[in-house]
């Protein structure tokens, strides 16, 4: 019997950004079950099969063709553990050479579990919106289950990944208090990563109106965290700094 895999809605041969010290594959899935405002994967929220399907093969020919260069693939999107396929195409990548790194939003800790407990992926980025209270839902654009986003992150803390926490930092849901609710509550965390919110193309035309901080600003905000977690940076700014 055939397996079935996620869709593939977008595919980067190859990425020197997106899994730090890597050369990589992304690999982007559709849907989400958050609608955050400042989000610039819109047109991945649906499964319509309006955008073009990519062929698995093309993801593993590619790491076949590059075998010793390529490192792994980045499983991102919108929300990749909304698929029931996931495993399968984890599992398809992994025959081909390729280690796994997973891009997500957190709200699934049960798929989470599940991969770490079977070492089906080496690395995790996992993006938190806002502190995990009420503030949560505006910035995700709906309510949310902040119980299971925070179970999330404990997984990912208490196991033996690489891995990152993240959160872009839109002036019109995060200040620096807020940022420090968010570092607190990781605290211990072995590195967390502010993104600068950029407007344009945002799934809530209103947010493209906002002002981002400067950078300077965020570094500022970034340097205030440093006692909470191992490693705080603005994306962009890894030479800087290395978690030993």
């Amino acid at each position: 019997m055939a397996r079935e895999f996620p869709p593939i809605r977008g595919f980067i041969e190859n990425t020197l950004i997106d899994w730090e010290g890597k050369i990589a594959c992304e690999v982007f899935l559709p849907t989400c079950n958050l609608r955050c405002p400042f989000c610039h994967a819109g047109h991945l929220l649906t499964n319509d099969g309006e955008l073009e399907s990519i062929p698995v093969s093309a993801v593993t020919d590619c790491l076949d063709r590059h075998k010793g260069w390529i490192d792994g693939v980045v499983l991102s999107g919108d929300e990749p553990t909304l698929h029931p396929g996931l495993d399968a195409l984890i599992e398809e990548f992994r025959r081909h050479g390729a280690m796994i790194k997973l891009d997500t939003n957190g709200t699934r800790p049960e798929v989470l579990e599940d991969l770490i407990a079977r070492k089906r992926i080496e690395a995790v980025s996992m993006d938190i919106k806002a502190p995990f209270d009420g503030r949560y839902h505006a910035a995700a654009g709906r309510a949310c289950d902040v119980d299971a986003i925070r179970r999330s992150a404990e997984l990912i803390m208490a196991s033996d990944l690489e891995y990152e926490f993240r959160t872009t930092v839109c002036p019109a849901f995060l200040g620096p208090d807020d940022l420090h609710d968010i570092a607190q509550a990781i605290r211990g965390a072995r590195k967390y990563i502010l993104q600068q919110f950029r407007p344009g193309h945002c799934l809530d035309p209103a947010v493209d109106a906002v002002e981002p901080y400067p950078r300077d600003i965020l570094r500022e905000f970034a340097a205030g965290l440093k006692p909470y977690v191992g490693l705080c940076l603005v994306r962009g700014d890894w030479a800087e700094q290395r978690v030993e």
